[in-house]
């Protein structure tokens, strides 16, 4: 296959959608579209708790799904900006807090069928509290969970969101947690 013609269809602030007319090499051509994204960073707010490490979760509206659930903060970030500065932005927009400390554990593609967006996973500790505003429509709550609840959640599947299952199993390998 070969690109023979591309279009963005639409743009948004955070993504645009691409159209690319392909070429097999038996010359037929076809259509296929994805989200051109510029990257999202993943946050793992980690502090010491009562019952040993957890984590900063967020009860969070999704509209694509009209439900709120259970996540790790996230954001996308700006085309051209730094991602560590894109992670703790989003992570005091998110949570009300700055991380002291903020070290890379993985980075994927959640969706590669449908978008090129990567997403970097970061380990936020030392939390200090540091608010910016949130966006718009935004609508969080903050609910500190215990690491080892997160993991079996994680595990059972009442935890849904990819990016947080990748997290919190993410920092339990980093922590050498059972």
């Amino acid at each position: 296959m070969k690109t023979v013609g591309s279009e963005i269809v639409w743009q948004g602030r955070s993504w645009r959608f691409r159209v690319d007319e392909l070429e097999a090499d038996s010359g037929e051509r076809i259509s296929k579209g994805f989200i051109e994204h510029p990257g999202a960073v993943v946050l793992v707010p980690l502090r010491e708790g009562a019952d040993g490490p957890e984590i900063v979760m967020l009860r969070q509206y999704r509209l694509a799904l009209d439900e709120t659930i259970l996540e790790l903060p996230a954001g996308t970030r700006g085309w051209e900006e730094d991602w560590l500065d894109c992670a703790q932005r989003e992570l005091r927009e998110e949570t009300g807090f700055r991380a002291a400390s903020l070290r890379f554990l993985a980075q994927f593609w959640p969706s590669p069928g449908v978008s090129n967006e990567l997403m970097r996973l970061y380990l936020a500790t030392e939390l200090q509290p540091d608010p910016l505003p949130g966006d718009v429509d935004e609508e969080i709550e903050l609910q500190p969970l215990p690491l080892a609840d997160l993991l079996m959640m994680a595990q059972d599947g009442r935890l849904q969101d990819a990016k947080s299952i990748i997290g919190i199993l993410q920092t339990a390998v980093f922590l050498n947690t059972p």
